[in-house]
């Protein structure tokens, strides 16, 4: 089972666990998934899709042998809208499924991020660093959802010996990310596209570390096969600033847009940068997809929407419902 099945990240653990041969079972409430993502599984004997929010009682029919959890927001833009709906999927969704694992005996992995290190003073980040993180700031309610994520799933394993993993996922990008949505690679292309100039908060000299999707796909998935139970990075380490990467951007659209430059949000990391010497050693796993192949790729999924796509400011629905 995975949750968020119709988000980024989601969708493509659909594709490849049923390229492995898995019965799939894909649960989302949509709120920022979308079926676009997964409607080419519909017709699949072994794809079925549970429309359901994970911070109520989850119950699926049958054996699960493994538990995939990445039902969050993780966009800025959305995080922010719905700081509660972000914190009850971060605490109660992840109870939930832990409780369901326990129930069926299934190994879950659970999707933590490098927002547990918040703006770090370590570099590059490892897994034992603890972190800095604003716990009352505006991206807090993201942050710390993670971190509870990771302590409660230890819990489960220390406590009730529940088999469990954890990734910390850094900066992604490919097909099927939304326009808009706040992060870097989506909002410069989504300018670019536009004929915008690109849009840099702070001087630009904050840094990212890009990890290509299909890279990030395999990598979750060895960590879910192996026998390692501590959290593990995964993320691709070749260091870029953001003005330097909106430069990258511009002469790959072959555009003749400007930077222009805004105020950095409050707490936004200055550095991000995974040490993957544990995925490496542990795994097996480094990215293969250099940055240039892996933007051109994405760049050409971009130029495929629609131009409504294109010409819209993000926007999503969130019903009374989700900010209770």
């Amino acid at each position: 089972m995975i949750t968020g099945a119709a988000g980024f990240l989601g969708s493509h653990l659909c594709d490849k666990f049923i390229k492995e041969g898995h019965h799939v079972i894909a649960m989302d409430n949509l709120i920022t998934g979308d079926l676009k993502n997964i409607e080419h599984l519909f017709k699949l004997e072994n794809f079925e899709f549970y429309h359901h929010d994970v911070t109520k009682f989850v119950h699926v029919p049958g054996k699960l042998d493994y538990i995939l959890h990445f039902a969050s927001p993780a966009s800025p833009i959305d995080y922010l809208k719905i700081p509660i709906q972000t914190l009850k999927v971060g605490a109660m969704g992840t109870h939930n499924l832990l409780g369901l694992a326990k129930d069926k005996k299934a190994r879950i992995l659970i999707a933590s991020t490098s927002e547990v290190y918040g703006d770090p003073l370590v570099h590059p980040q490892t897994e034992e660093y603890y972190g800095n993180v604003n716990t009352i700031g505006p991206r807090g309610v993201y942050d710390e959802a993670k971190r509870f994520q990771e302590s409660i799933t230890m819990a489960y394993h220390r406590f009730h010996g529940l088999d469990t993993r954890i990734v910390r996922i850094f900066n992604t990008y490919g097909p099927r990310m939304r326009l808009n949505d706040g992060r870097v690679i989506p909002a410069f292309m989504g300018q670019a596209l536009r004929g915008e100039d690109l849009t840099v908060f702070g001087d630009g000299s904050q840094t990212r570390s890009f990890c290509y999707v299909d890279d990030e796909i395999e990598g979750i998935y060895r960590l879910l096969m192996s026998d390692y139970t501590l959290p593990v990075n995964i993320g691709n380490p070749h260091e870029i600033t953001i003005r330097d990467f909106a430069e990258e951007i511009i002469k790959l659209t072959g555009t003749d847009q400007k930077i222009v430059y805004k105020p950095l949000p409050k707490d936004d990391p200055l550095q991000r940068q995974p040490d993957i010497t544990k995925a490496k050693e542990i795994l097996g796993w480094e990215p293969k997809v250099g940055r240039e192949e892996g933007m051109k790729k994405t760049f050409q999924y971009f130029k495929t929407l629609s131009t409504e796509d294109l010409e819209k400011t993000e926007h999503r629905d969130f019903s009374s419902r989700n900010k209770r």
